[in-house]
């Protein structure tokens, strides 16, 4: 499922709660985790005594994760954080990137220059985003977003991956449609033929997923559904990407839109672990 981690710790919030969290489960305590600190570019010729403060302060992440030192990959980097998380992620390959977030909304996010929603628009790698104000005990409740895309099934997948190797997991699957659709004459209406061919595909990974169904705005409707149903982490497939060639600009169209991800980066009731369809696909 994982096998290489790449931890993007500030050393604040709730990310190493997640981390030690996500290592009870057997297949992911397989992987091979790597945590980047990254040293302000405004730190100029004093980069060596940053970079040695930095050196101490992944050191002690390393301990309170739990994690054996000799088989932790600590990067230091210097850098603009935004960009050097991007760049790190592809220079390890990584297939998970977990970061933390201060749940600002998108005119905030661009006003801070906020790393982590920056990173969440545009990497095209799963990526857990862990927010400052959410409390985490533990992770059984999974919920996952059901759209029948390819890039949906994938989000699946990776849910069912996880639930099967959490004992007492149980894994809902949410699908909402944007209005009320009346059934075919076949009896089913599209979201219940989206749904039950979900259901089969669950079985399939060893995996009994139950569904709810909602229909209004996609966002607002997922994240009612995780606070009712008190999920614990919340998995969704997301299409929205920016192009790379967007990478050092500032998109304010796609930033400020309606973005259902981005509504969900910052309202959702549980972190969020994001899938998107990798570059190079149709």
């Amino acid at each position: 499922m994982f096998r290489n981690v790449l931890i993007a710790d500030s050393g604040k919030g709730h990310v190493e709660e997640m981390v030690r969290m996500l290592r009870d489960i057997p297949t992911v305590r397989q992987a091979r985790f790597n945590l980047l600190h990254v040293v302000p570019e405004q730190v100029g010729e004093s980069f060596t005594e940053h970079s040695q403060k930095a050196a101490g302060i992944a050191a002690e992440a390393v301990l309170r994760l739990g994690l054996d030192p000799g088989e932790v990959n600590t990067i230091i980097r210097q850098g603009d954080t935004k960009q050097t998380v991007l760049k790190v992620a592809d220079e390890l390959n990584s297939d998970l990137i977990v970061m933390g977030s201060r749940g600002m909304n998108r005119l905030q996010a661009i006003l801070s220059n906020s790393a982590s929603q920056y990173v969440f628009q545009l990497s095209t790698r799963p990526m857990l985003l862990v927010r400052d104000d959410l409390y985490i005990r533990h992770i059984n409740r999974v919920m996952v977003t059901i759209d029948g895309t390819g890039v949906g099934d994938n989000a699946l997948k990776l849910a069912c991956e996880l639930v099967r190797d959490i004992p007492g997991g149980t894994l809902t699957g949410v699908h909402v449609s944007r209005q009320e659709i009346t059934p075919s004459r076949g009896g089913k209406s599209p979201a219940e033929e989206t749904v039950g061919k979900a259901i089969q595909r669950a079985r399939a990974f060893g995996v009994e997923l139950t569904t709810v169904q909602r229909s209004g705005d996609v966002g607002r409707m997922v994240c009612a559904a995780a606070e009712e149903l008190k999920a614990d982490l919340l998995v969704i497939a997301s299409q929205d990407r920016r192009p790379v060639v967007a990478r050092g600009l500032v998109d304010i169209d796609r930033l400020l839109g309606s973005s259902v991800s981005d509504y969900i980066r910052v309202h959702a009731p549980a972190p969020v672990l994001l899938v998107r369809e990798p570059e190079g696909r149709s």
